[in-house]
C-alpha cells in the first residue's frame, strides 16, 4: 500500500512538474503553487493540504513566506529545512530583481517606487534605503542603510552624510518600508521631513518636484514604501 502511495505521489509529482515547465505558474491555482513548491524540501508526502493549511492561515504566499521560521515549524509541523525554503523565496525574488537593475543607468525619476520596492521585497522588519546619484543623474549606491525592529528603523544620519561624501555624491533619495501597515507617513516621517537631514546635506533644490515624486509613491504603492526625502548635497 506504501508503495502503491509513493507511486502515485511520484506520478502526480510529474504531472504538475511538466505542467509548470509548458505553462510556468500561470495556469496554476495558487495553493497548486505552493504544493510544487514544498515539494523540494518534503519529498515523500502529500502537500496539497499543507498548502490548504498554509493559505487558510496566511491567505496568500507573500503571507506565508513572512510568517516567523518558528510559528511554521511549530504549528504546521515544518522541518527546519522546509521553512528555510519558504523564507529563501522572497529573498531570492529581491536578489533576481535586483540583478535585473544595473546601478550604471541613469536615475529615472519615474521609476523610483518600483527601484525602492525591490529593494524591499522579503523584509518583515523595517528598513531605510538610500540611493545616491552622481552630477550627471547615474546611480552610484543603493544599499539598505539601517534595519529596525517591524515598526521602526532609526534614520542614520551620520551615516548617509558620510556615504554622500566617500561617493562624492550631488543627490540622495532616502526611503524606508512599512510593512506592518499603510505607506502613508508617521508622524515621525513628518518631523524627519521638516527638519531635513543635518550636516552637510542641505534640503532639495527643487522641492516641488520632490513633492510630485513623493505623491506619486505613496498613492501607486500603498502597501509597501514611503519615499520622504530627496537632497542636493552640497560640499
Amino acid at each position: 500500500m506504501a508503495r502503491t502511495t509513493d507511486n502515485e505521489h511520484s506520478g502526480h509529482r510529474e504531472r504538475m512538474r511538466k505542467k509548470f515547465i509548458e505553462n510556468g505558474f500561470d495556469v496554476f491555482e495558487t495553493h497548486e503553487a505552493l504544493e510544487m513548491f514544498l515539494y523540494y524540501a518534503i519529498p515523500r508526502k502529500d502537500t496539497n493540504p499543507l498548502a490548504h493549511r498554509l493559505l487558510d492561515r496566511y491567505i496568500t504566499v507573500g503571507g506565508v513566506c513572512d510568517a516567523p521560521i518558528d510559528e511554521l515549524m511549530k504549528e504546521f509541523g515544518l522541518s527546519e529545512n522546509a521553512a528555510a525554503l519558504l523564507k529563501m523565496l522572497p529573498e531570492m525574488a529581491r536578489l533576481y530583481t535586483e540583478s535585473k537593475m544595473s546601478h550604471d543607468n541613469i536615475i529615472d525619476y519615474e521609476n523610483l517606487g518600483k527601484i525602492f520596492k525591490a529593494k524591499f521585497i522579503g523584509r518583515t522588519n523595517e528598513c531605510v534605503a538610500l540611493m545616491l546619484g552622481d552630477a550627471k543623474g547615474k546611480m552610484i549606491y543603493f544599499d539598505i542603510i539601517s534595519k529596525g525592529s517591524l515598526n521602526s528603523s532609526d534614520m542614520p544620519v551620520r551615516k548617509i552624510v558620510d556615504l554622500s561624501l566617500r561617493h562624492n555624491a550631488k543627490t540622495a533619495f532616502i526611503a524606508h518600508n512599512h510593512p506592518s501597515g499603510t505607506a502613508l507617513p508617521s508622524g515621525s516621517d513628518l518631523l524627519y521631513r521638516k527638519r531635513h537631514i543635518d550636516g552637510r546635506i542641505t534640503g532639495s533644490t527643487q522641492q516641488e518636484t520632490v513633492q510630485i515624486v513623493a505623491r506619486m509613491l505613496l498613492y501607486k504603492l500603498p502597501e509597501f514604501i514611503c519615499l520622504f526625502h530627496a537632497a542636493k548635497i552640497i560640499k
